[in-house]
């Protein structure tokens, strides 16, 4: 592996049952990139980001040699040690955090409840606070709704809570899955602010998102993935050259 990969994927296959959703997947994120995945619907782009993450692994020992058989092959490789074998719980804990769809967050805690459930891993309470101060400089909103119950705030102030709340324990590379998926224009482009930002302070970025522009505008580099296959690679220039590529895969 080259020393300059934080994240290098290689060969990576996920089975559910005769169905195939990766096909041999390899790609990399480098200490300090901020990298884009994008594709069509059902190319395979969040059960990457899960096998990345360890949930697809997870998932795979739970249901082994019963019906709906999960099957992952493949090396995911982070900071140098393979990772494909750890559980979820502890790939967080090297740093690899997972921000994932749909925005899920614990809908009776409060916001402040939230974002501390994101830092029980952290052990250093000046740390812990020190993250919460960010998040809230980051996000504004969540600070004014702190003690607000997280089931009753907009959908846009979810996706900035569950972004938060993967940031409150230390994140040497995030992954972002679809965050700006049913969220109005105007919120889209805040959470897209603050996630620029994320990276511009120093957090490498590996971001799944529908909106292609959006992606090509912050992403240094990016992979398209359709049908369980990486398709093309590139910079955004690169790939936007390709008339085939935007009208096959990238809806430009």
């Amino acid at each position: 592996m080259s020393a300059k990969h934080l994240l290098e994927v290689k060969n990576l296959t996920v089975r559910y049952d005769k169905a195939v959703i990766l096909n041999g997947v390899s790609l990399n994120v480098s200490e300090g990139e901020f990298v884009g995945l994008v594709g069509p619907n059902g190319a395979g782009k969040s059960t990457l980001l899960r096998a990345i993450s360890g949930l697809v692994g997870f998932e795979a020992h739970a249901k082994r040699g019963t019906a709906g058989e999960i099957v992952l092959e493949g090396e995911v490789v982070f900071q140098g040690q393979r990772i494909d074998t750890l559980p979820a719980h502890e790939i967080r804990m090297r740093g690899l955090v997972l921000c994932p769809e749909r925005r899920r967050p614990f809908r009776e805690l409060t916001v402040l409840e939230n974002l501390m459930a994101g830092a029980y891993l952290s052990k250093n309470t000046a740390e812990t606070q020190r993250r919460l101060e960010h998040c809230y400089a980051l996000f504004p909103r969540l600070k004014e709704r702190s003690g607000q119950v997280a089931g009753t705030l907009s959908g846009g102030e979810q996706q900035m809570l569950a972004t938060a709340r993967a940031l409150m324990f230390e994140a040497k590379l995030l992954a972002i899955d679809e965050p700006s998926l049913g969220l109005a224009p105007r919120i889209r482009e805040e959470l897209f602010s603050a996630i620029r930002k994320i990276h511009e302070e120093g957090v490498p970025v590996l971001l799944v998102e529908q909106e292609v522009g959006q992606v090509f505008r912050m992403a240094d580099r990016n992979y398209v993935l359709s049908q369980g296959r990486i398709v093309a690679q590139g910079t955004a220039q690169a790939l936007m050259a390709d008339e085939t590529l935007r009208a096959g895969y990238l809806g430009l």
